[in-house]
């Protein structure tokens, strides 16, 4: 196991999409941040802290997505779903869809789907934390990167206590 994000660079990665973020949308007006289970979750709880330490005087509005039942891969075993929590109408908003990794768009896919039961926005942005592009399988780019690393396919990167780490097969 390889640590490519110490918990201080991902601290300092957090802090520079969530400036990104602010500079963009200063006013957060129509605006809407979400989480994508589970890991997504995770990372956009600190933009979105991080963010209202930035803008005191504006309201954050989070949401987490679940995306169980919008997955296309198969499963050998049944998963009980994670919380889904969109307590706002997203029709006509922008939607700053947050991931930790993106590797094949397949995830992407599926909270795109699922965003459209709830309503059509306005328009969709992707932030991850860590892009692995050169293996997607769909045409997704994000918009705002953490980092972008250089993996093997079979690699796996994922958030441990608080860093990030790849996991060589």
């Amino acid at each position: 196991m390889q640590v490519l994000l110490t918990s201080q660079e991902l601290s300092a990665i957090i802090k520079e999409l969530a400036g990104k973020l602010a500079a963009t949308y200063p006013e957060l007006k129509d605006v809407i941040f979400i989480g994508i289970q589970q890991g997504g979750a995770v990372i956009g709880n600190d933009i979105v802290e991080e963010m209202k330490r930035l803008k005191p005087d504006k309201t954050v509005n989070y949401g987490q997505l679940d995306i169980t039942f919008y997955r296309d891969d198969i499963r050998k075993e049944i998963l009980a779903p994670d919380k889904m929590n969109l307590p706002f109408a997203i029709a006509d908003k922008r939607i700053i869809l947050i991931d930790d990794v993106l590797f094949t768009g397949r995830t992407i896919k599926a909270a795109l789907d699922a965003l459209l039961d709830y309503g059509r926005p306005e328009k969709v942005e992707l932030c991850v934390l860590i892009d692995r592009k050169e293996y997607r399988q769909f045409p997704i780019q994000p918009d705002y990167v953490g980092k972008t690393v250089k993996t093997e396919r079979t690699d796996k990167v994922k958030l441990v206590e608080g860093e990030v780490v790849l996991i060589t097969k």
